[in-house]
Protein backbone atom coordinates (compact mmCIF):
# COMPACT_ATOMS: atom_id res chain seq x y z
CA UNK A 1 0.00 0.00 0.00
CA UNK A 2 2.03 2.99 1.20
CA UNK A 3 4.96 1.95 3.34
CA UNK A 4 3.41 3.95 6.16
CA UNK A 5 4.50 3.34 9.73
CA UNK A 6 2.16 1.29 11.94
CA UNK A 7 0.72 3.03 15.01
CA UNK A 8 -1.60 2.27 17.93
CA UNK A 9 -4.25 4.76 19.06
CA UNK A 10 -6.31 4.59 22.25
CA UNK A 11 -9.06 6.56 23.96
CA UNK A 12 -8.68 4.44 27.14
CA UNK A 13 -12.23 3.12 27.22
CA UNK A 14 -11.80 -0.37 28.64
CA UNK A 15 -14.43 -1.52 31.12
CA UNK A 16 -13.55 -1.23 34.80
CA UNK A 17 -12.39 1.38 37.25
CA UNK A 18 -10.20 4.26 36.15
CA UNK A 19 -7.15 2.52 37.54
CA UNK A 20 -8.02 -0.66 35.67
CA UNK A 21 -8.48 1.32 32.47
CA UNK A 22 -5.06 2.89 32.81
CA UNK A 23 -3.33 -0.38 33.66
CA UNK A 24 -4.95 -2.19 30.75
CA UNK A 25 -4.04 0.65 28.39
CA UNK A 26 -0.42 0.43 29.53
CA UNK A 27 -0.48 -3.32 28.91
CA UNK A 28 -1.76 -2.60 25.39
CA UNK A 29 1.05 -0.10 24.86
CA UNK A 30 3.62 -2.67 25.95
CA UNK A 31 2.05 -5.19 23.57
CA UNK A 32 2.19 -2.67 20.73
CA UNK A 33 5.88 -2.08 21.33
CA UNK A 34 6.56 -5.80 21.61
CA UNK A 35 4.90 -6.37 18.23
CA UNK A 36 6.82 -3.58 16.52
CA UNK A 37 4.36 -0.69 16.37
CA UNK A 38 6.22 2.54 15.59
CA UNK A 39 3.97 4.92 17.51
CA UNK A 40 1.41 5.31 20.29
CA UNK A 41 -1.27 8.03 20.17
CA UNK A 42 -3.58 8.83 23.08
CA UNK A 43 -6.71 10.97 23.06
CA UNK A 44 -7.60 13.62 25.63
CA UNK A 45 -11.21 14.01 26.79
CA UNK A 46 -12.56 16.11 29.63
CA UNK A 47 -15.49 15.23 31.92
CA UNK A 48 -17.26 12.54 29.83
CA UNK A 49 -16.00 9.12 30.93
CA UNK A 50 -17.90 7.37 28.13
CA UNK A 51 -16.27 9.52 25.44
CA UNK A 52 -12.69 9.09 26.62
CA UNK A 53 -10.91 7.95 29.75
CA UNK A 54 -7.99 10.35 29.90
CA UNK A 55 -8.26 14.09 30.67
CA UNK A 56 -4.53 14.50 31.29
CA UNK A 57 -2.32 12.78 28.71
CA UNK A 58 1.18 13.54 29.94
CA UNK A 59 1.13 11.56 33.22
CA UNK A 60 0.00 8.54 31.21
CA UNK A 61 2.71 9.12 28.60
CA UNK A 62 5.28 9.41 31.39
CA UNK A 63 4.18 6.01 32.69
CA UNK A 64 4.35 4.60 29.15
CA UNK A 65 7.81 6.11 28.71
CA UNK A 66 9.32 4.17 31.59
CA UNK A 67 7.66 0.91 30.47
CA UNK A 68 8.84 1.11 26.85
CA UNK A 69 12.07 1.78 25.01
CA UNK A 70 11.45 2.87 21.43
CA UNK A 71 7.78 3.44 20.54
CA UNK A 72 6.93 7.09 19.78
CA UNK A 73 4.62 8.70 22.35
CA UNK A 74 2.00 10.92 20.76
CA UNK A 75 -0.97 13.01 21.82
CA UNK A 76 -3.96 12.73 19.56
CA UNK A 77 -4.83 15.38 20.58
CA UNK A 78 -4.27 18.00 23.26
CA UNK A 79 -7.17 20.46 23.07
CA UNK A 80 -4.90 23.49 22.96
CA UNK A 81 -7.49 26.31 23.26
CA UNK A 82 -8.51 24.91 26.66
CA UNK A 83 -5.05 24.15 28.03
CA UNK A 84 -2.39 26.57 29.17
CA UNK A 85 0.23 26.39 26.38
CA UNK A 86 3.13 26.88 28.79
CA UNK A 87 1.88 23.97 30.88
CA UNK A 88 1.57 21.87 27.71
CA UNK A 89 5.09 22.83 26.62
CA UNK A 90 6.58 22.04 30.02
CA UNK A 91 4.76 18.72 30.36
CA UNK A 92 5.71 17.66 26.85
CA UNK A 93 9.32 18.68 27.44
CA UNK A 94 9.54 16.65 30.66
CA UNK A 95 8.10 13.52 29.04
CA UNK A 96 10.34 14.06 26.02
CA UNK A 97 13.41 14.13 28.27
CA UNK A 98 12.21 11.15 30.30
CA UNK A 99 11.55 9.07 27.18
CA UNK A 100 14.79 9.90 25.40
CA UNK A 101 13.16 12.18 22.83
CA UNK A 102 10.11 10.15 21.79
CA UNK A 103 7.24 12.66 22.14
CA UNK A 104 5.04 13.62 19.18
CA UNK A 105 2.71 16.50 20.05
CA UNK A 106 -0.67 16.45 18.34
CA UNK A 107 -2.84 19.51 18.92
CA UNK A 108 -6.29 20.65 17.85
CA UNK A 109 -9.26 22.87 18.55
CA UNK A 110 -11.63 20.00 19.44
CA UNK A 111 -13.74 19.65 22.53
CA UNK A 112 -17.38 20.12 23.39
CA UNK A 113 -18.69 23.63 24.16
CA UNK A 114 -19.46 22.58 27.73
CA UNK A 115 -15.81 21.66 28.26
CA UNK A 116 -14.74 25.13 27.18
CA UNK A 117 -17.16 26.76 29.62
CA UNK A 118 -15.85 24.69 32.51
CA UNK A 119 -12.33 25.94 31.79
CA UNK A 120 -13.49 29.55 31.54
CA UNK A 121 -13.06 29.63 27.75
CA UNK A 122 -15.54 30.62 25.06
CA UNK A 123 -16.06 27.87 22.52
CA UNK A 124 -16.72 30.31 19.67
CA UNK A 125 -13.27 31.82 20.24
CA UNK A 126 -11.42 28.52 20.01
CA UNK A 127 -9.65 29.22 16.70
CA UNK A 128 -8.31 32.59 17.81
CA UNK A 129 -7.16 31.11 21.14
CA UNK A 130 -5.58 28.19 19.29
CA UNK A 131 -3.55 30.51 17.07
CA UNK A 132 -2.28 32.45 20.09
CA UNK A 133 -1.40 29.29 22.02
CA UNK A 134 0.41 27.74 19.06
CA UNK A 135 2.67 30.76 18.88
CA UNK A 136 3.47 30.37 22.58
CA UNK A 137 4.38 26.72 21.94
CA UNK A 138 6.63 27.63 19.03
CA UNK A 139 8.44 30.27 21.06
CA UNK A 140 8.85 27.82 23.95
CA UNK A 141 10.25 25.01 21.82
CA UNK A 142 12.37 27.48 19.86
CA UNK A 143 14.12 28.62 23.04
CA UNK A 144 12.76 32.16 22.75
CA UNK A 145 11.42 34.30 25.56
CA UNK A 146 7.79 33.41 26.24
CA UNK A 147 5.18 36.16 25.74
CA UNK A 148 7.85 38.82 25.42
CA UNK A 149 9.61 37.91 28.65
CA UNK A 150 13.09 36.56 29.30
CA UNK A 151 11.60 33.26 30.54
CA UNK A 152 12.54 30.25 28.42
CA UNK A 153 11.36 26.66 28.50
CA UNK A 154 13.01 24.30 30.99
CA UNK A 155 13.89 21.59 30.22
CA UNK A 156 14.61 22.76 26.68
CA UNK A 157 12.93 20.75 23.91
CA UNK A 158 14.02 22.15 20.53
CA UNK A 159 13.22 18.89 18.75
CA UNK A 160 9.53 19.26 19.61
CA UNK A 161 9.36 22.25 17.27
CA UNK A 162 9.42 19.77 14.37
CA UNK A 163 7.21 17.19 16.07
CA UNK A 164 4.01 19.22 16.14
CA UNK A 165 0.94 17.77 14.40
CA UNK A 166 -2.38 19.51 13.73
CA UNK A 167 -5.74 17.70 13.65
CA UNK A 168 -8.43 18.87 11.27
CA UNK A 169 -11.64 17.88 9.47
CA UNK A 170 -11.32 20.58 6.80
CA UNK A 171 -9.38 21.48 3.67
CA UNK A 172 -8.53 24.86 5.20
CA UNK A 173 -7.17 23.10 8.29
CA UNK A 174 -5.00 20.91 6.08
CA UNK A 175 -3.66 23.96 4.28
CA UNK A 176 -2.90 25.65 7.61
CA UNK A 177 -0.99 22.62 8.91
CA UNK A 178 1.02 22.54 5.70
CA UNK A 179 1.86 26.24 5.79
CA UNK A 180 3.07 25.82 9.37
CA UNK A 181 5.28 22.87 8.40
CA UNK A 182 3.53 20.63 10.93
CA UNK A 183 2.22 17.10 10.63
CA UNK A 184 -1.39 16.40 9.66
CA UNK A 185 -3.72 14.27 11.81
CA UNK A 186 -6.76 12.73 10.10
CA UNK A 187 -9.67 11.24 12.01
CA UNK A 188 -10.93 7.63 11.99
CA UNK A 189 -14.26 8.92 10.60
CA UNK A 190 -15.95 12.24 10.01
CA UNK A 191 -19.26 13.60 8.75
CA UNK A 192 -19.82 12.88 5.05
CA UNK A 193 -22.45 13.50 2.42
CA UNK A 194 -24.58 10.51 1.37
CA UNK A 195 -22.59 8.28 -0.95
CA UNK A 196 -19.23 9.74 0.03
CA UNK A 197 -16.41 7.57 1.33
CA UNK A 198 -13.97 8.67 3.98
CA UNK A 199 -11.23 9.09 1.38
CA UNK A 200 -13.54 11.28 -0.72
CA UNK A 201 -13.52 13.71 2.21
CA UNK A 202 -9.93 13.30 3.38
CA UNK A 203 -7.94 13.22 0.15
CA UNK A 204 -8.70 16.91 -0.60
CA UNK A 205 -7.40 17.72 2.90
CA UNK A 206 -4.21 15.80 2.12
CA UNK A 207 -3.80 17.61 -1.21
CA UNK A 208 -4.24 21.02 0.42
CA UNK A 209 -1.67 20.07 3.07
CA UNK A 210 0.92 18.90 0.54
CA UNK A 211 0.44 21.93 -1.71
CA UNK A 212 0.98 24.31 1.22
CA UNK A 213 3.96 22.50 2.74
CA UNK A 214 7.16 24.60 2.46
CA UNK A 215 9.93 23.31 0.25
CA UNK A 216 12.29 20.98 2.10
CA UNK A 217 9.78 19.98 4.79
CA UNK A 218 9.06 16.28 4.85
CA UNK A 219 5.33 15.44 4.83
CA UNK A 220 3.87 13.83 7.95
CA UNK A 221 0.33 12.52 7.50
CA UNK A 222 -1.23 10.27 10.11
CA UNK A 223 -4.52 8.54 9.33
CA UNK A 224 -6.30 7.15 12.37
CA UNK A 225 -8.55 4.18 11.64
CA UNK A 226 -10.81 1.85 13.61
CA UNK A 227 -9.77 -1.76 13.07
CA UNK A 228 -10.42 -4.78 15.25
CA UNK A 229 -8.95 -8.03 13.94
CA UNK A 230 -10.21 -11.26 15.47
CA UNK A 231 -9.78 -14.98 15.06
CA UNK A 232 -12.68 -16.64 13.21
CA UNK A 233 -13.92 -18.29 16.41
CA UNK A 234 -14.34 -14.85 18.04
CA UNK A 235 -16.04 -13.10 15.12
CA UNK A 236 -19.70 -13.45 16.14
CA UNK A 237 -18.99 -12.36 19.71
CA UNK A 238 -17.01 -9.36 18.44
CA UNK A 239 -19.91 -8.16 16.30
CA UNK A 240 -22.32 -8.62 19.19
CA UNK A 241 -20.08 -6.58 21.51
CA UNK A 242 -19.69 -3.85 18.86
CA UNK A 243 -23.42 -3.25 18.44
CA UNK A 244 -24.10 -0.55 21.08
CA UNK A 245 -20.94 1.46 20.46
CA UNK A 246 -21.26 1.60 16.68
CA UNK A 247 -24.93 2.56 16.78
CA UNK A 248 -24.20 5.28 19.32
CA UNK A 249 -21.36 6.66 17.18
CA UNK A 250 -23.64 6.81 14.15
CA UNK A 251 -26.32 8.69 16.08
CA UNK A 252 -24.21 11.09 18.12
CA UNK A 253 -21.18 11.96 16.00
CA UNK A 254 -22.34 11.36 12.45
CA UNK A 255 -25.95 12.43 13.14
CA UNK A 256 -27.23 9.39 11.25
CA UNK A 257 -29.90 6.82 11.97
CA UNK A 258 -28.33 4.14 14.15
CA UNK A 259 -30.89 1.51 13.16
CA UNK A 260 -30.51 -1.19 10.54
CA UNK A 261 -27.98 -3.90 9.77
CA UNK A 262 -24.89 -3.63 11.95
CA UNK A 263 -22.52 -4.22 9.05
CA UNK A 264 -24.07 -1.24 7.27
CA UNK A 265 -23.49 0.81 10.42
CA UNK A 266 -19.86 -0.37 10.44
CA UNK A 267 -19.41 0.89 6.88
CA UNK A 268 -21.11 4.17 7.75
CA UNK A 269 -18.76 4.69 10.71
CA UNK A 270 -15.66 3.52 8.78
CA UNK A 271 -15.17 0.60 11.15
CA UNK A 272 -13.05 -2.34 9.99
CA UNK A 273 -14.06 -5.39 12.05
CA UNK A 274 -13.40 -8.96 11.04
CA UNK A 275 -10.87 -11.67 10.41
CA UNK A 276 -7.46 -10.89 8.94
CA UNK A 277 -8.70 -11.43 5.38
CA UNK A 278 -11.81 -9.31 5.94
CA UNK A 279 -9.96 -6.39 7.51
CA UNK A 280 -7.26 -6.41 4.85
CA UNK A 281 -9.87 -6.37 2.09
CA UNK A 282 -11.75 -3.54 3.79
CA UNK A 283 -8.69 -1.39 4.35
CA UNK A 284 -7.43 -1.90 0.80
CA UNK A 285 -10.35 0.22 -0.38
CA UNK A 286 -9.30 3.21 1.74
CA UNK A 287 -7.31 5.40 -0.66
CA UNK A 288 -6.24 7.86 2.04
CA UNK A 289 -3.92 5.22 3.48
CA UNK A 290 -1.87 5.30 0.29
CA UNK A 291 -0.99 8.95 0.99
CA UNK A 292 -0.30 8.54 4.71
CA UNK A 293 3.12 8.35 6.32
CA UNK A 294 1.60 6.82 9.46
CA UNK A 295 -1.53 4.74 10.08
CA UNK A 296 -2.70 4.37 13.70
CA UNK A 297 -5.35 1.79 14.54
CA UNK A 298 -7.80 2.00 17.42
CA UNK A 299 -10.54 -0.33 18.64
CA UNK A 300 -13.13 2.39 19.34
CA UNK A 301 -16.13 2.39 19.02
CA UNK A 302 -16.09 -1.42 18.97
CA UNK A 303 -14.47 -1.39 22.42
CA UNK A 304 -13.93 -5.14 22.77
CA UNK A 305 -12.67 -6.97 25.82
CA UNK A 306 -9.05 -6.32 26.79
CA UNK A 307 -7.98 -9.77 25.61
CA UNK A 308 -9.49 -9.18 22.17
CA UNK A 309 -7.69 -5.84 21.94
CA UNK A 310 -4.37 -7.52 22.74
CA UNK A 311 -5.01 -10.19 20.10
CA UNK A 312 -5.99 -7.53 17.57
CA UNK A 313 -2.74 -5.67 18.23
CA UNK A 314 -0.83 -8.88 17.51
CA UNK A 315 -2.77 -9.69 14.33
CA UNK A 316 -2.47 -6.14 13.02
CA UNK A 317 1.31 -6.27 13.36
CA UNK A 318 1.96 -9.84 12.27
CA UNK A 319 -0.73 -10.43 9.62
CA UNK A 320 -2.43 -7.23 8.46
CA UNK A 321 0.52 -4.82 8.32
CA UNK A 322 2.71 -6.99 6.06
CA UNK A 323 -0.13 -7.49 3.60
CA UNK A 324 -0.83 -3.75 3.44
CA UNK A 325 2.82 -2.75 3.29
CA UNK A 326 2.75 -1.00 6.67
CA UNK A 327 6.13 -0.84 8.36
CA UNK A 328 6.97 -1.96 11.88
CA UNK A 329 10.07 -2.29 14.03
CA UNK A 330 12.81 -0.21 15.55
CA UNK A 331 13.77 1.53 12.31
CA UNK A 332 10.23 2.80 11.73
CA UNK A 333 10.04 4.11 15.30
CA UNK A 334 13.45 5.76 15.00
CA UNK A 335 12.31 7.70 11.93
CA UNK A 336 9.79 9.60 14.04
CA UNK A 337 12.34 10.26 16.77
CA UNK A 338 14.87 11.53 14.24
CA UNK A 339 12.63 14.08 12.55
CA UNK A 340 14.93 16.87 13.69
CA UNK A 341 17.79 15.46 11.67
CA UNK A 342 15.73 14.75 8.56
CA UNK A 343 13.52 17.83 8.29
CA UNK A 344 14.73 21.19 7.02
CA UNK A 345 13.11 24.55 6.53
CA UNK A 346 10.49 24.16 9.26
CA UNK A 347 8.79 27.39 10.23
CA UNK A 348 9.60 28.28 13.82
Amino acid sequence: MSGARLGFFTRLLDAGTDGERYRRALAQVRAAERHGFASLWIAQHHFDRDEGGLPSPFPFLAAAAVQTERIALGTGIVTLPIDDPIRVAEDAAVVNALSGGRVQLGIGTGGTPSSFAAFGRVSDERRAIQAEHVEVLRDAFGGRGIRGTSSVLNPPAPDLAVRLWQATFSVEGGRRAGLDGDGLLLSRTQPKQPGQTLHDVQLPIVEAYLEALPSGVEPRILASRTAVVVDPADLDAAWEAADPGLRRLARTFLKQDGAGDLRDIARLTDTHLGTVDEVVASLEGDLTLGRATDVAFQVHSVDPAHEITLRSIELLATEVAPRLGLRTGAEAAAELQNLTARTTGVLA
